[in-house]
């Protein structure tokens, strides 16, 4: 066999019994029937899980199902619609943890692997490459998921909430997303962004995020405007559209400029960027540095806290 096709067995072989598949149920006609299905991944060993927000939206019932076939009803522990991510417990034994990564170092063109459960075929897996990071995603309820990567692994309706992994079988990004119509294109929200999600969910049971009304991708900043005005990062955040009505369109900002620096510290990428704003304290004004074009900028803006 080919070395290739060994490492995606391998990175495959590493998370697999993480992998469950979701099915939830609702009153219908006075009973509870069959209402949808996704998928999910479990993250702790005390059986905590990933999955999407809209999989168990209105779920007044949610069975998980393990690889060893075992069926075990699921406690909903929290979600935050805004990411797309929701978190359920499960009290059984028989199914492994799926290791997170870290995608700070995660580069376009890297491999990446999706498992899930695709119109309820259990545990298919699909390959691809990173075809852009930190992008913004409009979602079918019209929500804006922030910090999104993008693949061309292929996803389908029941890939929602799998894990997408590295070729070392770490977790890169929770599936959640496909633009309907659109082929080679699927997104998945940055683990980065679902742990600090999930630490606020079981530490607080909610999320707190302030708002800016941007969308947003990253991207290299250019290496005479970096060293000319000696920056830290490498990298840089494009306001690729802004939002009317928003803090953003209230300050100085425009689309096409590049973020480097928000509330005084330098930000590389959407999820330091998103770090920054689960910070009660940026509810002020808070300054924020671009390139435009090949010049450097001070503004200010007042982010609001972002209602689920």
């Amino acid at each position: 066999m080919d070395a290739f096709s060994t490492m995606i067995i391998d990175a495959v072989e590493k998370t697999k019994n993480a992998v469950v598949k979701i099915d939830i149920y609702k009153t219908q006609n006075g009973k509870l029937r069959p209402a949808g299905s996704g998928s999910g991944f479990i993250f702790s060993s005390d059986g905590l899980a990933f999955t999407n927000s809209h999989v168990v939206e209105g779920a007044e019932k949610i069975m998980v199902s393990l690889l060893n076939e075992n069926e075990i009803e699921a406690t909903l522990i929290g979600k935050d619609p805004d990411t797309d991510l929701a978190i359920l417990k499960i009290y059984a034994e028989g199914y492994s943890v799926a290791k997170l990564g870290d995608t700070s170092q995660l580069q376009i063109g890297q491999f990446v692997i999706a498992i899930g459960n695709p119109y309820g075929y259990q545990h298919t897996v699909t390959t691809g490459v990173v075809s852009a990071l930190g992008r913004t995603l409009q979602t079918q309820s019209g929500r804006m998921v922030d910090n999104v990567i993008q693949s061309d692994a292929a996803l389908n309706p029941g890939n929602s909430g799998g894990p997408m992994i590295n070729m070392d079988g770490e977790v890169i990004g929770v599936n959640t997303a496909v633009i309907q119509g659109a082929q080679g294109l699927s997104f998945s929200v940055d683990i980065n962004t679902a742990k600090e999600i999930a630490r606020q969910i079981i530490q607080d049971g909610k999320v707190f995020k302030a708002y800016l009304g941007l969308q947003l991708q990253d991207v290299p900043v250019n290496e005479k405007i970096r060293q000319y005005y000696k920056l830290p990062n490498r990298n840089g955040i494009f306001i690729t559209r802004i939002e009317p009505d928003s803090p953003a369109s209230r300050s100085q900002l425009l689309e096409g400029d590049i973020i480097i620096s928000f509330n005084n510290k330098a930000v590389g990428n959407s999820n330091e960027l998103f770090k920054e704003l689960t910070q009660k304290s940026v509810l002020s004004v808070v300054n924020i540095s671009v390139i435009r074009h090949a010049e450097l900028l001070n503004f200010i803006i007042v982010p609001v806290e972002k209602k689920n």
